[in-house]
């Protein structure tokens, strides 16, 4: 979801663990982003997948649905996966055909390939709920792959391509599918609920749009502060990244151990 230029791969030809914490001194310098890992084999589709932010995405599924008076978890299940091929496969995989900006090495055409498949799996989930539903999910299967395509292949002037735009697609949008692939109806809690995503999903984008930048743009950082004791504290590119990729990952896990307690408090 990414519309920065491809980076440079990792210089030192060694793995780097998925799971490093951002700003670790073993995490390379020269890495997409920070769960990224070194191009090349299965580490680019971890990369592609974007796990914290997928799974964060998701979790607004799970939120949304747990909202309704009754969980259906078949109906959780099938909405966590529609959202899961739109989102966690063809918008990242379409985000990178879009000038490699993660720096993968997965072949143009096996990248079309995952478009075109998670797009029609998630509609053909939406289609399949149709049954169980009814026809007030055909507005959300109707604008779920056009906020896609509108997104990542910049359409309509970069209308949706925006703060706004991220944080009404892949914020607001899966806590209100989830809520009325649930109930087939909208409330007040689940609207709340949106709100709620639209805030922390503009947040998540104002501090990764720099973290972005700088991880992928930057060639040299130099500086430093001084304080008002005297003190002078250097500027390097960790000490820009630290603060922003720090609450990033800690958001992420904050979503996601949220949705979790709502799902152990709702189905056990």
């Amino acid at each position: 979801m990414s519309d920065e230029p491809a980076t440079q791969s990792d210089s030192t030809g060694s793995d780097v663990d998925p799971f490093a914490a951002p700003g670790s001194r073993g995490a390379s310098e020269s890495r997409s982003a920070f769960y990224a890992a070194r191009p090349g084999g299965w580490r680019d589709w971890w990369t592609l997948l974007h796990p914290p932010y997928t799974a964060w995405h998701l979790s607004y599924v799970v939120i949304g649905a747990c909202l309704a008076p009754q969980v259906s978890v078949s109906r959780l299940v099938g909405t966590l996966l529609a959202f899961l091929c739109a989102v966690g496969l063809a918008a990242h995989a379409l985000d990178e055909l879009h000038g490699r900006p993660l720096g993968t090495k997965i072949p143009t055409g096996v990248l079309v390939g995952v478009t075109v498949v998670g797009l029609a799996g998630a509609v053909a989930l939406g289609i399949a709920g149709l049954a169980r539903v009814g026809w007030v999910l055909i507005p959300f299967l109707v604008l779920g792959p056009l906020l896609v395509l509108a997104y990542n292949l910049e359409l309509f002037g970069g209308f949706v391509h925006t703060d706004v735009g991220f944080a009404l697609a892949w914020g607001s949008f899966p806590v209100l599918v989830a809520y009325v692939a649930q109930t087939g109806r909208l409330a007040v809690a689940p609207l709340l609920a949106a709100a709620g995503a639209f805030a922390l999903s503009a947040a998540q984008r104002r501090l990764s749009t720099p973290a972005r930048l700088i991880r992928r743009r930057v060639a040299r950082v130099e500086g430093s502060v001084t304080l008002r004791d005297g003190d002078v504290l250097p500027i390097d590119q960790q000490s820009l990244l630290g603060p922003l990729e720090g609450a990033l990952h800690m958001m992420s896990w904050a979503v996601v151990l949220l949705a979790a307690a709502l799902a152990v408090a709702r189905l056990s």
